[in-house]
């Protein structure tokens, strides 16, 4: 009985070392690697996006958090209280959880959405038997990033 716990005891030490804390390292890519030519901040895309809805970008930008590792499903912080939703065009890449926190380089498509006001969904309704319009004259709008590729800086 006690060479049973002895061995158990040693097993599970083992398998803790096994699991240790492994740092990503500088440099690691996710993806196709990032084109750093004409790379800008993430807080400043939106300027940048200027009246276009859709543009081909570098960023660099600090992970927020990693919220689905399958994918690529990240956010990155975009200054002044905002974020950005991003995540990898194709479907195979896998983020380790411990990105939150670091600076990373990402490549893709920033595409701005438009997110619908409370009472558009009453532009279709009817009152007294005619069509009511509402007019959209503040709409609020939504980064999202489509992502290429991604460095750890």
């Amino acid at each position: 009985m006690k060479t049973l716990a002895l061995f158990s005891a040693l097993l599970l030490t083992g398998f803790s070392f096994n699991l240790q804390h492994t740092p990503l390292p500088h440099g690691a890519v996710y993806g196709v690697k990032p084109d750093t030519t004409g790379m800008i901040k993430a807080s400043q895309v939106e300027a940048f996006m200027d009246k276009k809805t859709r543009i081909s970008i570098t960023l660099k930008a600090k992970v927020l958090k990693v919220t689905q590792q399958k994918g690529g499903w990240f956010t990155i912080d975009a200054g002044n209280g905002k974020t950005i939703a991003a995540h990898f065009k194709v479907y195979n890449v896998r983020l380790p959880l411990d990105l939150a926190g670091r600076t990373v380089i990402i490549d893709g498509i920033a595409q701005k959405q438009f997110i619908a006001d409370d009472m558009q969904h009453l532009a279709g309704d009817t009152v007294n038997g005619k069509k009511q319009h509402l007019v959209k004259t503040n709409p609020k709008q939504k980064v999202t990033f489509e992502v290429k590729g991604l460095m750890v800086d």
